[in-house]
């Protein structure tokens, strides 16, 4: 029994090794990701704005940071620093392509490239594709060959099966801009997998962001290339049936019950793994208001936040293969939408804490 156990245990040692080289990072019960919104560098904003300039009418919003200059690698490293203390796995950067050929925002990514302790979080690409790219498949192309150069290769990269992940915004939005010069969103996925594997890549990791609506989970998805769903954020919950008339959340807990219904309709009839997206609320407030004004009452406090992220936990613990024990959790900075868990100088580090006292084992 005891050579047993010491033949098991170097089993286990061996198999983290390999997670460790495979990944970069120590594997943990579940993984916990959060989007990062590339928004608050000088003079980017429409109008003319400085994109802080709009949030200072909310002063309850400052950062514990104050209104700093994203982009510096002192601010990154601070960011970095404080997901990995409190169990954040891997940050999803949302990521846009400019009909120049170039990225846009790419600021942080680059800051976080530069950060000395970046080993210590992994990052993903959120194509936020809601624009009017791509319009041709050169462009597309083009697209996917600058993520294979500059992101792909990083060991820091989040990936699932050996292969990168990358989530889509919108199927939507793609399926259009693909219509609209010939092709589908399969032919562009079965294009992008082979650019990566031409590169020595077993191919990428597409994430369609879904409602819980048959058309997109039980047909569109599974039809088109994707290999798993999520999405960046819900207003209002569905059980398979898309209600156009169904009003959004007009409080915390009305958007946590969305979320907990679009949670089981889509662990319970999807055909594709499904990783459970998650939010700290909603008040668009700063950014002129929601159309319906009832729904910016939709934010949450630390411990409300706390008991959404336990119930996502119950379905991970439920269907550990489907959700491959992975959470998103929306957002790490959208300060703006009220979407936001970085520490501020109202709550300080509450929102950290409840994502560390709902998984302590992270």
């Amino acid at each position: 029994m005891r050579q047993w156990n010491r033949r098991y245990g170097w089993a286990l040692v061996v198999l983290a090794l390999f997670i460790w080289v495979q990944t970069g990072h120590a594997a943990g019960p579940y993984q916990v990701g959060v989007y990062y919104f590339p928004g608050w560098k000088g003079n980017q904003s429409s109008g003319g704005h400085a994109p802080w300039d709009r949030l200072k009418t909310s002063p309850e919003r400052e950062p514990l940071l104050g209104w700093y200059p994203e982009g510096e690698v002192s601010v990154a490293e601070q960011h970095i620093q404080w997901m990995h203390d409190y169990g954040i796995d891997f940050a999803v950067y949302d990521w846009y392509w400019a009909k120049e050929n170039k990225p846009m925002l790419e600021h942080a990514l680059a800051a976080y490239f530069q950060a000395k302790n970046s080993h210590l979080v992994r990052f993903s690409l959120l194509w936020a594709n809601h624009s009017s790219t791509p319009e041709s498949l050169d462009q597309f192309k083009r697209m996917v060959a600058y993520w294979i150069k500059y992101y792909f290769p990083k060991k820091q990269y989040y990936r699932i099966d050996g292969k990168p992940v990358v989530f889509i915004f919108s199927q939507e939005q793609l399926r259009e801009r693909a219509k609209a010069f010939g092709m589908t969103s399969a032919a562009l996925f079965k294009i992008a997998n082979e650019m990566a594997k031409g590169a020595g890549l077993p191919g990428i990791f597409f994430v369609g962001s879904t409602e819980a609506t048959e058309y997109w989970v039980k047909d569109y998805g599974p039809k088109n290339g994707y290999d798993a769903f999520s999405a960046y954020n819900y207003h209002r919950g569905f059980s398979g049936k898309y209600l156009p008339n169904k009003r959004f959340s007009h409080s915390f807990g009305e958007l946590d019950a969305a979320y907990r219904e679009s949670w089981d309709w889509i662990l319970k009839e999807s055909p594709l793994p499904y990783l459970l997206p998650a939010t700290s609320g909603w008040s668009k407030k700063p950014w002129g208001g929601s159309k319906d004004p009832l729904h910016d009452n939709s934010v949450s406090t630390p411990e409300t936040f706390r008991e959404h992220l336990l119930a996502a936990k119950v379905r991970l613990n439920q269907y550990p293969e489907k959700t491959k024990r992975t959470v998103v959790i929306c957002c790490w900075n959208e300060f703006g939408e009220g979407s936001y868990i970085e520490p501020t100088k109202t709550w300080g580090m509450r929102y950290l804490e409840a994502i560390k006292s709902a998984f302590p084992d992270n």
